[in-house]
């Protein structure tokens, strides 16, 4: 069965019977897994009139790839990917709070799983990245996000230089990331709509991303590691977004 047809973990199982539990087919629990968590979540799951099937464990890691499962695996119909055709709607209906994360070659599934759990906590309007030599919406980033998966707008573009020349077109201010710039990322102005572009841990972005930036900036490190994850580092940039934007409405006349 593909990836996408099945989400596993205590967390992101429950996130999607609370969020969208019309999606669920049938529930396979692991025999012998009795606490008040799972009963929670059969709970949930028979008020949803969902089929549960208790299994062995070793099915589990089978039918999870050696993922951590914890006991549950949901059978899922595949949910309709947002298309980059899309994009543009997203963009216009957020207006003035677009949000945007940009992930240029961000490769480990559980790095793209960390980075949509820290998209969704921080509003963004949605998560791009390039269909071809980058991390999908895998059943490991599924678990990742815990939830996240199923709540931000992940988009896979064809050629992300194109993508983002588009966004700029919509009046996106695009930002990315580099460590060998001298502006300083709580320098920058990220209070209008704004994508943030970040690399590859190690590799940063690439040499074409970066042209395509209106203006990049550093992350200011101060003891002797040289970058951070790249899950960490997108937590740092949408935060420091979300600071100056709940700065700009507090100030604002008749706040």
């Amino acid at each position: 069965m593909a990836a996408g047809d099945k989400v596993f973990g205590l967390h992101a199982v429950e996130a999607l019977l609370c969020r969208d539990p019309g999606r669920v087919k049938a529930l396979e629990v692991q025999q012998g897994r009795e606490d008040p968590r799972m009963a929670a979540l059969l709970d949930r799951a028979q008020a949803a009139a969902l089929p549960v099937r208790r299994v062995p464990r070793r099915d589990l890691d089978r039918a999870c790839g050696g993922g951590r499962h914890q006991g549950v695996l949901a059978r899922v119909a595949a949910v309709r990917a947002v298309e980059e055709r899309d994009l543009p709607d997203r963009v216009m209906q957020a207006g003035q709070e677009a949000l945007l994360l940009v992930l240029d070659g961000v490769t480990d599934p559980h790095n793209l799983g960390a980075c949509l759990r820290t998209a969704d906590a921080a509003g963004a309007s949605a998560v791009i990245a390039p269909r071809d030599r980058a991390a999908g919406l895998t059943s490991v980033a599924r678990k990742v996000a815990c939830g996240a998966a199923e709540s931000v707008p992940f988009v896979q573009v064809t050629n992300l230089a194109r993508s983002l020349d588009l966004l700029k077109d919509l009046g996106v201010w695009v930002v990315g990331t580099a460590g060998e710039v001298q502006d300083s990322l709580y320098a920058a102005d990220l209070t209008g709509p704004v994508a943030l572009v970040l690399g590859a841990e190690g590799r940063g972005m690439r040499q074409l991303t970066a042209r395509h930036c209106d203006a990049r900036v550093h992350l200011p490190m101060q003891g002797q590691v040289e970058s951070l994850n790249v899950s960490v580092a997108a937590g740092v940039c949408l935060y420091e977004a979300v600071r100056q934007r709940l700065s700009r409405r507090a100030t604002a006349p008749g706040a």
